[in-house]
């Protein structure tokens, strides 16, 4: 579902070239959904109807000096009752527009923040192995224990303390 709505906003954005403000504008956004329980609930609950829905996120988005082209999207997707699809249609249109600018997205997770010299290592082994610079998104996730987890597409390389554990923890189980 949300492939077809990022499609479809991507292709309007193209059409206006708009891509890279549609895409600075659905980044604050994510970072708001991510940072904000009211707005998940705004979105993700049936208590709200679809026009509250859009109410609320268009006048986020109006507050929030976003392109024309996010504004009438937004209320858009409230009216067509998919808000709920507000975080798969960000991710979709992230990738295509990493995709049109022949970059590559990565999702990088670790259990502390990467100071300024792993994160610049771990861009540069993530070039050599994708043969592309990729865009990183890095995400602090203190219940992998330690280690680190790089999603690229729908690949992922888990080298995370608590996958180990939970490996041997299986093992150990079947012995």
């Amino acid at each position: 579902m949300g492939g077809r709505y990022a499609r479809a906003l991507f292709d309007l954005a193209s059409d206006e070239g708009q891509v890279s403000a549609v895409e600075a504008d659905l980044k604050s956004l994510k970072a708001a959904l991510r940072d904000s329980h009211d707005l998940r609930v705004l979105v993700g609950s049936p208590a709200f109807s679809a026009e509250d829905k859009g109410k609320g996120l268009v006048a986020i988005a109006v507050k929030a000096k976003f392109n024309m082209t996010t504004i009438k999207f937004l209320g858009l997707l409230a009216s067509n009752g998919r808000a709920s699809s507000l975080a798969s249609i960000i991710t979709s249109y992230e990738a295509l527009s990493a995709k049109a600018r022949g970059a590559i997205s990565a999702e990088v997770t670790t259990a502390v923040a990467l100071s300024a010299a792993q994160a610049k290592g771990v861009a540069a082994a993530l070039r050599q192995a994708l043969g592309k610079d990729p865009e990183i998104e890095t995400r602090v996730d203190p219940s992998i224990l330690g280690g680190i987890k790089v999603q690229v597409g729908s690949r992922l390389f888990d080298a995370s303390l608590k996958s180990k554990l939970d490996s041997l923890k299986f093992a150990l189980k079947r012995a």
